[in-house]
């Protein structure tokens, strides 16, 4: 193989990866991004449309819906979400954090109280499920339902969409929040 064709080649490939992780990430949000966190107790997704939490309530029995996006009353899809709460007797919990900003600690101690006596099941979602959805569940894994750390951190990967490079990501403060909050919960 000539010098030229190699960077060709390498590019050709890194740009099969490329598309291949898109493809990757946009069927993930095409399908809802929903998963079990706890079985019966708690579940994750991307943002809810009426007829996916009517779904998710016929299901799973959900009680209560933590939308990590906050209150956005005149917001289209909060508007829709608040109205199919109320309509499906749906606890509404309105919690905003940002996935580009770490949490105070007090942010936290609301979260996981928010987490720990919101009544269950309870789904959880952000827009796209990836990366506060991703903190908030690796939080109720290893703080409230006792699950090993390195099952817990799962929940914060790839395999929902969250994609973090130290500095050169949006999402990389999910991380650094939990590398805090490890630190500093003697029971994690």
């Amino acid at each position: 193989m000539s010098l030229l064709r190699v960077p060709i080649f390498l590019l050709l490939v890194l740009t099969l990866c490329l598309g291949g992780l898109a493809l990757y990430l946009w069927g993930i949000q095409a399908s809802g991004n929903f998963s079990t966190v706890v079985e019966g107790e708690v579940y994750r997704s991307n943002q809810i449309t009426a007829d996916r939490m009517a779904r998710y309530r016929d299901a799973y029995g959900i009680r209560t819906v933590l939308n990590l996006r906050g209150a956005s009353p005149g917001s289209a899809w909060y508007d829709e979400e608040a109205r199919a709460a109320l309509a499906l007797g749906i606890h509404l919990v309105n919690f905003g954090l940002s996935a580009q900003k770490e949490l105070t600690e007090r942010q936290v101690d609301d979260l996981t109280a928010i987490l720990k006596d919101a009544p269950k099941p309870l789904l959880i979602h952000c827009r796209s499920g990836a990366d506060r959805t991703g903190l908030a569940s690796l939080v109720y894994q290893a703080l409230i339902a006792g699950i090993d750390e390195d099952r817990a951190e799962r929940q914060l990967s790839l395999r929902f969409g969250h994609f973090s490079i130290p500095v050169l990501s949006q999402a990389w403060p999910m991380d650094q929040n939990w590398e805090r909050i490890e630190a500093s919960r003697p029971s994690v």
